[in-house]
């Protein structure tokens, strides 16, 4: 079952750790397959050298095993939720980079400070709060799913903004399927990164004029995009 899309997912989580996103076994990749209404996650817990397409898991999206030897990634109610509440979405990765976690930990969003966040990302990455304790107690990774799709509700472009911190735990990004995901959570890693050096180098740095922020957006994603090849 879906075994093209365990191939896919497969080697999505096994370009992590090559970019530097994990630590042991700290993230997972899933995509979905919007045909079957089912996606495809990590086994929870295994070293990414040691994945096989066959170990992956596929999942319905109430969160229900279909298909697999192993448990899955112990965060997939939160990629259920959210496959759920934005179809359009392919593939989703979470991970505890070390710079995009930093901010998370620090409860702040990133300001889109230059042209390599506008680029990818139109405004700032945004911060959501903290769960409740009963959300926690209640089912934590499922709430996890709920509350990020609760502050992107109503957006009429999930990719514009393709990720999220959660505060005090760590980022997620999403895209149009898993190797584009991954793609957005490395992208959110360097912003991260160079947002933190911006700060450090200049505490009073202010976010890029807006203009400019529309521009560089615009140029890859607009109705009008010309960067890039047809």
């Amino acid at each position: 079952m879906l075994e093209q899309l365990k191939e896919e997912v497969c080697k999505a989580n096994k370009l992590l750790p090559e970019y530097g996103l994990v630590t042991f076994t700290w993230g997972n990749v899933s995509a979905y397959d919007p045909d079957t209404k089912l996606f495809v996650i990590k086994p929870s817990g295994v070293d990414y050298d040691l994945l096989k397409p066959e170990d992956m898991c596929v999942i319905d999206l109430e969160g229900n095993k279909i298909e697999g030897n192993m448990n899955p990634s112990s965060d997939t109610p939160s990629h259920a939720v959210l496959y759920k509440a934005f179809p359009e979405i392919g593939g989703i990765v979470h991970t505890h980079s070390s710079w995009a976690t930093s901010w998370a930990q620090a409860g702040r969003s990133i300001p889109c400070y230059g042209t390599t966040h506008a680029d990818y990302i139109y405004g700032e990455v945004p911060c959501v709060r903290n769960l409740s304790k009963e959300e926690i107690d209640s089912g934590y990774e499922k709430n996890t799913g709920l509350l990020i799709a609760e502050y992107f509700k109503g957006t009429e472009n999930i990719f514009a903004v393709p990720c999220v911190l959660c505060k005090n735990h760590g980022p997620f990004a999403w895209g149009k399927n898993a190797l584009d995901a991954v793609h957005n959570a490395v992208v959110l890693e360097e912003v991260a990164k160079m947002a933190a050096r911006t700060e450090t180098i200049n505490p009073k740095a202010a976010p890029a004029p807006q203009v400019l922020q529309d521009k560089h957006y615009s140029r890859k994603h607009g109705p009008d995009a010309y960067y890039g090849q047809k």
